[in-house]
């Protein structure tokens, strides 16, 4: 797996920022032994509106580079003023994505690392407020000198030293820069003038911008319109910005007048305005960019063919189609339901769909999802919601909504043998419902339910409770889990001792009923090394009832499926055909992840 982190010695390197004269109008911090040219950037942004795939065209782009031996280095900009993402509801900005460093994100930066199969870090994302704070800081320590600060040179000057800092931490041979919203926006017009000025002092050849725009086609109409891209375009060309490359967003493949009105109207070569319609699979997409030859526009753009590697490329490339040649060939089906309580927004669950999806192209099997919402589910009512599933994934989650709709999902699976997978407040409600039903302890609960409960079965620990702010007492980022011999989970995990996962939780099991809850027949398999935090469970008498307190989700790669959802999708695959000749589901989730 690829992976770069940032030593001590790279952060100390990134502090020294070479002293910048009140003489001068040409204030733009640099760190020192940063070499102009040595990196190139390709800088995404967003024309007529948000959401279109701009992390999907860029990553693929990244992974296209990546494959020809290039070193690659993907960052996101967002625009609002939070400091990070954790914070932010899913019902408005989808998935918050955990980086193993604990860093809370965007949901771009799971596209990123799963596209690139790359660990990403805190240098990886920036909001407009880390900018703003740092900024800010500086000023107070004195750091500009007595200059007035300003949008430009300061603030400007702060987002260009984070991409330089960025290349030479990671030696990337190419910056992915994408930057959140559209032209227009006013949180985001001073990063679109940092790139503005990036591209002038980096110097030409430096930088290749790329518009993604979107091209209409009412159904009214049966035709597609290109003026709302015409003019996205042109706000882009007003702040300074000459796009290179037009992606054209649109849900049938653009036609040829569309391409050219667009191609006439932002001085870009027809070659380099290209459709980027709807496709089976976002990991099909690179090689959309491919047969329409822009990855070799991007490299012929940046100066940069003496650096590719076209056998490197070709191994790389052949892996990449063995994997986007199953998506299409499943020859089996199942139906996976998700029981959550943001289930309106499916980006609330990005990654846990693209987790299954890899499972199932690996295990040759189409998984179709039941979105359930929990807060609809009641004791009377859940077999008939989950009758016709073949799994069921109860997800994390937050607050007190939905809980007892959780807690009777994971009632249903474990009496009626449907494989289930728990994670996060999944793993939480289903010691809730062992402690009820199976243990007898009719008032157990968690205390961030029902802070005054008699059987706190879930809870704040000691020395969590410590902790003061909201999300201060979270543990979050990646954890090492020790695991038990001889489990379910060490047999998924190829009989390692231990696993890394990434954690986003304040809640644990209360240690003082582990005891009682394994003399009724369920296992910790794993828990954190040294602590008495358990953080993987299971019910060994179950065909497969398995729970984390982690999100597997997270570390889940197209080509490498993360256990837990390769091993439920294929008990899920052995109850729904029982009478086939399957492998054991075990054995073909073991064959997968680790082969």
């Amino acid at each position: 797996m690829a992976k770069y982190n940032i030593t001590a010695d790279s952060r100390d390197l990134l502090a020294k920022v070479s002293d910048v004269s009140t003489d001068t109008e040409y204030f733009s911090p640099i760190p020192n032994g940063y070499k102009k040219g040595q990196t190139r950037y390709v800088i995404v942004m967003g024309t007529v509106m948000s959401g279109l795939g701009k992390g999907i065209f860029a990553s693929s782009m990244a992974k296209l580079m990546q494959d020809k031996g290039l070193r690659v280095a993907p960052i996101k900009l967002e625009g609002y003023l939070n400091i990070d993402s954790g914070t932010l509801n899913p019902f408005r900005h989808g998935e918050v994505f955990v980086l193993d460093d604990g860093m809370e994100c965007d949901m771009d930066l799971g596209t990123y690392e799963r596209m690139l199969d790359k660990d990403l870090s805190s240098a990886n994302f920036s909001t407009s407020g880390q900018i703003y704070s740092s900024v800010l800081r500086k000023e107070r320590h004195g750091d500009y000198l007595g200059r007035d600060v300003q949008m430009i040179p300061h603030v400007t000057g702060e987002v260009k030293l984070k991409l330089r800092r960025l290349a030479m931490a990671s030696e990337a041979d190419i910056v992915f820069v994408e930057i959140g919203g559209t032209a227009g926006d006013l949180e985001n017009a001073f990063y679109i003038e940092a790139m503005r000025e990036l591209a002038y002092e980096e110097g030409p050849g430096s930088c290749c911008f790329v518009g993604l725009t979107y091209i209409l086609e009412p159904q009214a109409l049966g035709e597609q319109k290109s003026k709302a891209a015409q003019l996205g375009i042109k706000q882009l060309m007003q702040m300074g910005i000459q796009p290179d490359i037009v992606a054209c967003r649109a849900s049938n493949p653009v036609s040829e007048q569309a391409r050219q009105k667009i191609s006439v109207f932002s001085n870009v070569p027809y070659e380099r305005v290209f459709s980027m319609h709807d496709c089976p699979s976002i990991y099909t997409v690179p090689a959309m960019l491919r047969d329409c030859g822009i990855d070799f526009e991007v490299i012929r753009l940046l100066g940069i063919e003496d650096r590719i590697d076209l056998r490197a490329e070709r191994r790389a490339w052949a892996k990449w189609s063995d994997f986007t040649d199953k998506i299409e060939s499943e020859k089996r089906e199942v139906t996976i339901g998700i029981t959550g309580k943001y289930t309106s927004v499916r980006d609330s669950y990005a990654s846990i769909i693209n987790a299954l999806e890899h499972a199932g192209i690996l295990l040759g099997t189409k998984v179709k999802i039941k979105w359930i919402e929990t807060t609809e589910i009641a004791a009377d009512n859940a077999d008939e919601l989950l009758a016709d599933v073949d799994g069921i994934i109860v997800p994390g989650g937050f607050g007190t909504r939905g809980t007892e709709g959780k807690i009777a999902c994971v009632k249903y699976a474990r009496e009626n043998d449907l494989p289930y997978l728990g994670i996060c407040l999944g793993f939480q409600t289903a010691v809730i419902e062992f402690a009820r039903n199976v243990c007898g302890m009719k008032d157990a609960n968690s205390t961030e339910v029902d802070p005054e409960c008699k059987q706190g079965v879930i809870d704040i620990l000691p020395e969590q409770k410590k902790i003061e702010g909201l999300g201060g007492n979270m543990r979050l980022g990646g954890r090492d889990i020790k695991i038990k011999k001889d489990t379910k989970a060490w047999e998924l995990f190829n009989k390692a001792e231990s696993a890394r996962m990434r954690f986003r939780h304040r809640y644990e099991v209360d240690p003082e009923y582990i005891d009682t809850f394994e003399d009724k027949g369920m296992v910790f398999s794993g828990k954190a090394p040294n602590q008495p935090i358990m953080q993987i469970l299971e019910i060994p008498s179950h065909p497969f009832f398995m729970a984390t307190q982690a999100h597997p989700e997270l570390t889940s790669r197209p080509i490498r499926s993360q256990p837990f959802f390769a091993g439920l999708v294929a008990a899920a695959g052995r109850k729904r055909y029982p009478t086939e000749n399957l492998p054991q589901f075990l054995d073909a989730a073991r064959e997968i992840c680790f082969r």
